[in-house]
């Protein structure tokens, strides 16, 4: 990544962008107060969301449903399609800045499939590809939802996403958030709910959190309306599958780094990495996430004590070794759905090695539908040759770009010091709070004047600095001390 392309990057915003946001943030205020007590300004905010949808499939039920809010009937098709209005703005927005980023980068992206209808089914209903799924074949009359969710539970789930937007961010208390516990206990229980069930687990976990928010004096309004937002879209009957579309691939993965997505109730490494497919298809970058779910007392170098189901992954990451994979599936999306059993650790593979010469030409997956997010946006590069500053910024031929250090995990061998301290990183292009970050994966610097690389994913095995050695070994095992009480309590 050179320091033209920094500028090019950076070159002004993107157009459209902030009037967008402005709306989004209209829908936020008005769904933080609770849509049962709209004043004229919040509702006029609903009304400009939908009339920002004008000319499209979705516009005139956007337009119904702001109009029926509005007037005091909330009903769950109004919600759903406010939800795809917001989602589909956000879409548009990212993507926006996604066609900034990959020109500044030089870099192809493949295009999203077309969907095409069932024979004799009615074509789908596009809005930029965020149209609720209740609205498309498979509609309300299906018997389940996502990978075979029962309905019932589908049902639950909107029936409490409804409550919330009724009362108000402000207005939520314990009870509202407890009253969403049976219905996510049950979905975790459903492996094609997963995604879901994660999602609301956390946002029920956040709130309850926060109570009482009404206290509070500011609220992350746009992150809670975004989790509010995909879950509604997610909680439709007929919504896609989390594995829907894959095909089995074969060949070379070249890991480039670990990106650690951690909360107080869930942990989930996502690798990034480089696939040469076998019989001479061209590379593409792809991911691969395995995860787990969790208790806040799980931190540090302990979370990766979770992930021990995937032995082959955890060893080839610390081991710095690539991973022959066969038959192992890939979503359209560039995600790979993990199979431990399908991969085996090869030969070993420096993370910068493989992207001076491989990340360059390896276009990217088309992003899927409803993850088009700009906070969702996370393009691996590699910049070298920059200097680094102790203020969280590096300098390139006269370009500027802020490191992100709120995202280094606290279970690898990356500080805020070491980054600082480098002067080539792996990293994860960002867009986040109205401007572009770069995420350390992995950086090469100079300490004591000598030469140190390190990577999120170097610790999978465990530990190898000697004072985290030492901490964790004083703190003990957490995780299994909590394996032994769990197991004593179901002998009880």
């Amino acid at each position: 990544m050179l320091g033209v392309q920094i500028a090019a990057l950076l070159d002004g915003d993107v157009p459209g962008a902030g009037q967008a946001l402005e709306l989004v943030a209209g829908f936020d205020e008005a769904l933080a107060g609770g849509f049962a007590r709209l004043g004229e300004e919040r509702a006029g905010a609903l009304t400009a969301l939908a009339g920002a949808m004008a000319g499209t499939p979705l516009g005139e039920r956007a337009a119904e449903a702001a109009a029926k809010i509005a007037a005091g009937s909330v009903g769950e098709e109004h919600l759903a399609a406010l939800a795809a209005a917001r989602a589909a703005l956000l879409g548009a927005v990212h993507d926006g800045l996604l066609d900034r980023l990959d020109t500044a980068l030089g870099r192809d992206r493949d295009p999203w499939p077309a969907a095409r209808p069932a024979s004799g089914a009615p074509p789908a209903t596009p809005v930029s590809d965020t149209t609720p799924a209740s609205e498309t074949a498979g509609g309300r009359d299906a018997p389940g939802g996502p990978g075979g969710v029962p309905a019932n539970l589908l049902a639950a789930c909107r029936s409490w996403l409804h409550e919330v937007a009724i009362t108000g961010w402000r207005g939520v208390d314990h009870d509202l958030v407890s009253a969403s516990s049976q219905t996510i206990e049950a979905l975790l229980a459903e492996p094609g709910a997963r995604r879901l069930a994660v999602l609301l687990d956390g946002l029920a976990a956040e709130l309850a959190a926060s109570v009482p928010i009404g206290l509070m004096a500011s609220l992350p309004a746009r992150r809670w309306g975004d989790l509010w937002t995909r879950a509604v879209l997610l909680a439709q009957p007929g919504a896609p599958a989390g594995g829907h579309g894959a095909v089995p691939v074969s060949g070379r993965l070249l890991v480039l780094g670990v990106d650690v997505h951690e909360h107080g109730t869930a942990v989930q490494v996502q690798v990034h990495g480089v696939l040469e497919p076998a019989g001479g298809e061209p590379k593409r970058l792809v991911r691969a996430s395995v995860g787990a779910m969790k208790v806040d007392t799980i931190t540090g170098p302990s979370v990766w004590r979770l992930l021990t189901g995937h032995p082959v992954l955890l060893a080839a990451l610390a081991e710095h070794r690539a991973l022959d994979l066969t038959g192992m599936p890939l979503l359209p999306g560039g995600d790979l759905v993990w199979h431990d059993d399908r991969a085996r650790a090869g030969e070993p593979a420096d993370p910068f090695a493989v992207a001076r010469l491989q990340l360059a030409g390896a276009p990217a997956a088309p992003v899927p539908p409803l993850d088009r997010h700009p906070v969702r946006i996370a393009e691996p590069v590699l910049v070298e040759g920059y200097t680094a500053s102790d203020d969280g910024t590096l300098t390139l031929d006269g370009g500027t770009l802020t490191f992100d250090m709120d995202r280094l995990p606290s279970c690898g061998p990356l500080t805020p010091q070491l980054v600082a301290a480098s002067s080539a990183c792996v990293g994860l292009v960002r867009w986040d709070a109205g401007r572009w970050l770069l995420q350390p994966l992995a950086v090469q610097a100079t300490v004591k004047r000598k030469p140190v690389e390190a990577g999120n994913g170097d610790w999978a095995l465990g530990p190898t600095d000697p004072k985290a050695v030492k901490a964790e070994a004083k703190a003990g095992d957490v995780v299994a001390v909590l394996k032994e009480r769990a197991g004593r309590l179901l002998r009880r």
